[in-house]
């Protein structure tokens, strides 16, 4: 399928690309930024476009992207050190941030310059400590929602549709509990890699952190 002409979507520390697949699948211009090749805290702005910096190439290699030519842009920083799981543990809240920030960094600059043809952005992470940081989300949702097996309550801030849930009543048997009380999802505790995902020998982390296929195409029916 032919690129949809000035139609770019850029996914943030996207990983897999799970979130933005089904722009990709419909011909947009989908631009992955992630590690190890791309890191959304390297990247140059001038009043016309940015330049992001390849990481793992020892010489000077970029990714250009005018500000015109940016349709949406989907944003996943890590949620590692916002999350409820980590408890009492130390945290790297500064850290954190500071990728929040870059991927609200190229959000602005995107509206700023581009005479508002950016239609949407979202930044997406599980419900947690973020929330002191942003404020109350737009959106919140369960996988479940969406035909997904998953009961990970996740937040979107932004400017976008909101996605329609398709099933309203939670499936039973999606989650399993601990003898001291505590429950979590069964994809959570032993998650299944997608065969489209297979080749990249993730982590289970990594596996963990794929944006499940049924939100992903609700999110693009909402916002194309």
């Amino acid at each position: 399928m032919n690129k949809i002409e000035k139609k770019i979507v850029l996914d943030l520390c996207g990983g897999t690309g799970s979130w933005s697949r089904p722009y990709a699948e419909a011909g947009y211009d989908v631009r992955v930024v992630t590690l190890p090749e791309w890191d959304v805290t390297e990247v140059e702005f001038d009043a016309y476009g940015m330049k992001f910096i390849r990481q793992d190439v020892h010489y000077r290699d970029t990714l250009c992207v005018l500000y015109d030519d940016v349709y949406g842009i989907l944003a996943a920083p890590p949620c590692t050190e916002f999350s409820l799981a980590k408890g009492n543990k130390p945290r790297d809240l500064k850290s954190a941030m500071k990728l929040v920030e870059a991927c609200l960094k190229i959000i602005w600059h995107c509206r700023f310059y581009n005479h508002s043809k950016l239609k949407f952005w979202a930044m997406e992470n599980p419900v947690g400590l973020l929330r002191q940081f942003l404020g109350k989300p737009a959106f919140t949702f369960e996988q479940w929602q969406f035909g997904d097996e998953g009961i990970k309550p996740t937040d979107l801030w932004g400017y976008f549709n909101p996605p329609k849930p398709i099933i309203k009543e939670k499936p039973e048997n999606l989650s399993v509990r601990y003898p001291r009380g505590s429950r979590n999802g069964r994809r959570m505790v032993s998650p299944i890699c997608p065969p489209e995902y297979k080749h990249l020998k993730l982590t289970r982390a990594e596996i963990r952190a794929i944006t499940p296929p049924g939100f992903a195409k609700a999110f693009f029916k909402a916002n194309r």
